[in-house]
């Protein structure tokens, strides 16, 4: 199956206690297409400047991503600034210049209307509606958001979850979201709305799941270095989705072992700055610490 994504592509400049990385290339669907495009083939969708450099759309292209639905717009590419202390689960942002992104209204090729799976990254949720109505019938649909648009926008942010089945978010949004402390509440508050499954990334602390009947725990694998960790949760959104795509299996057990190929894919793009960990990775090193993974979480009856 493949996927569709629509989100950011993006110029970051990042600082973190580990070192820093100068106008390089980020953005939410840059991430997740990358990280997905290991499992299936994706389709992108995003706007970028005349200044958007060759050999950054030839390292979305070397991973034959589908670059059909990037548009280049006249002005700079979306740029964003940002530092991290020994807390890598949060950043500070310093700068945001939307750019060409300010203006960004998706626009679906026609060959991207059949897409099976639609991942709607963190852009506006009045955006996000307009994706879904130029798809013709998605198998399942998730959604990343972000706590400007729960600020900004509930009203529209409700309504886009009434058409979702998946709502991916960091565990501060689903509780700012739901305005419920306890998670197992603010699940319960969310499946009113409209996704049967809740996703909620905890950065260090792993990934919890929750279905209206099951719920799910998994750990961030353990790691020697952590040197970035910009694009981590889109990242595990690829992963996700991408194994999803490929098992052509939505059931519990499958979205269990998405969570842990998500969380493989987040492990190596924090091992560098940029897109560099996961551009030259290879499929064995994934099978390798998917094995792994699974070993850390085994266990056995008394």
């Amino acid at each position: 199956m493949n996927i569709l994504v629509v989100g950011s592509v993006a110029y970051d400049t990042v600082k973190t206690p580990f070192g820093q990385a100068e106008d390089v290339l980020g953005g939410s669907a840059s991430y997740f297409s990358v990280a997905a495009s290991f499992f299936t083939s994706v389709r992108l969708v995003a706007a970028v400047g005349e200044d958007f450099r060759a050999e950054d759309r030839a390292v979305l292209e070397r991973r034959k991503i589908d670059l059909s639905g990037l548009c280049t717009e006249k002005g700079k590419t979306f740029r964003w600034s940002g530092k991290y202390g020994y807390n890598l689960n949060e950043a500070h942002t310093l700068v945001t210049a939307l750019n060409v992104f300010e203006h960004f209204q998706p626009r679906l090729p026609d060959s991207y209307r059949d897409s099976e799976l639609v991942f709607l990254a963190n852009i506006d949720p009045d955006l996000q509606r307009q994706v879904l109505e130029q798809v013709k019938d998605p198998k399942l649909v998730a959604l990343d958001t972000m706590n400007f648009w729960i600020d900004s926008k509930l009203d529209s942010l409700r309504r886009t979850l009434s058409k979702i089945n998946l709502l991916m978010i960091n565990d501060g949004e689903a509780r700012q979201l739901s305005g419920e402390v306890n998670l197992v509440r603010t699940a319960q508050r969310i499946f009113e709305w409209g996704p049967s499954t809740l996703v909620v990334k905890r950065g260090e602390y792993g990934v919890l799941m929750f279905t209206r009947e099951a719920t799910f725990a998994a750990p961030a694998y353990p790691l020697e270095s952590v040197l970035d960790p910009t694009g981590a949760g889109d990242s595990f959104a690829g992963g996700f989705m991408g194994y999803l795509a490929n098992s052509g299996n939505f059931g519990e057990s499958s979205i269990r072992q998405a969570i842990i190929m998500g969380s493989v894919m987040a492990s190596f793009n924090v091992e560098a700055f940029s897109l560099d960990r996961l551009s030259k990775l290879s499929y064995r090193e994934i099978e390798d610490r998917y094995r792994a993974m699974k070993r850390l979480t085994h266990f056995e009856d008394l």
